[in-house]
């Protein structure tokens, strides 16, 4: 049986995504990961659908060393949501010591254009899933508080600035928010360090020339944020180091959000 710590990584969907680029960085770290993915929503984002993205991603993490459950699921669906964690462990035979949630919602749409219907789906993506993941997740380290290892215990969620123009996203992320900062003090008592990481644009697909231009114009690195460069701060915050870090909202984006 492996020893390597399991982690549920959601939002793996597209090889292009930041969500793909967590798995393969935990992966390589020492992780075994349970992933989830909602292919209809893959299917209509912008970057295309990536039918054949779950397997290749399965792959790499494999090559890495680790074991690898898929579980596809509606998160806007609340029992899929909170039976996730309960679901990752059966698969993997494991206690799941990290949640990672890097699944979204996200429909470009403002005040005039903005729906019931679009705001109801963003918050039950964005921010009611994540709140009875971590539920679920506080519940299963209660029941067996020896079998996750403590010193690894984990909630990250990937967070936006993007509100304007993209009202219900940036709405529910500033929900989100508040549940991972609550997370942290709430679970603090079970050995659980919860943070944000704010990527800032990614070029997952999504971006027009243009638009990287504006980026790159905006970012005093100078260059465009890739999903390995937010891997690579999750990738310490689930480490034995980064286990010092609770209750943050981080930014990885290249000092795009402070540049004057």
């Amino acid at each position: 049986m492996s020893h390597r710590p399991l982690a549920l990584v959601t939002g793996v969907g597209r090889r292009a995504g930041i969500g793909a680029a967590l798995a393969t960085r935990l992966a390589a770290d020492g992780w075994d990961l349970a992933i989830s993915w909602w292919g209809p929503y893959d299917d209509r984002v912008s970057g295309g659908a990536d039918p054949d993205g779950i397997e290749s991603v399965v792959r790499e993490c494999e090559a890495a060393g680790a074991r690898v459950s898929r579980l596809p699921v509606d998160l806007a669906d609340p029992e899929q949501a909170a039976a996730l964690v309960d679901r990752a462990e059966a698969e993997a035979g494991a206690p799941v010591t990290a949640l990672v949630l890097s699944h979204c919602e996200s429909v470009d749409s403002d005040f005039r254009s903005t729906t019931v219907a679009a705001w109801d789906q963003h918050f039950a993506v964005n921010a009611r899933a994540p709140f009875l993941l971590v539920q679920a997740y506080q519940a299963a380290l209660e029941r067996a508080d020896d079998a996750a290892p403590r010193s690894l215990r984990r909630v990250i969620a990937l967070t936006s600035d993007h509100i304007a123009y993209n009202l219900p996203y940036g709405a529910s992320k500033g929900a989100l928010d508040r549940i991972v900062l609550g997370a942290a003090k709430e679970l603090a008592d079970l050995g659980v360090r919860a943070n944000l990481v704010n990527p800032g644009p990614n070029d997952t697909g999504w971006m027009t020339d243009e638009t990287k231009a504006w980026v790159r114009s905006e970012t005093p690195g100078g260059r465009l944020g890739t999903p390995a460069d937010t891997a690579a701060l999750v990738g310490f915050l689930c480490s034995e180091d980064g286990g010092w870090i609770s209750g943050q909202v981080l930014h990885s984006d290249g000092g795009f959000s402070n540049h004057a």
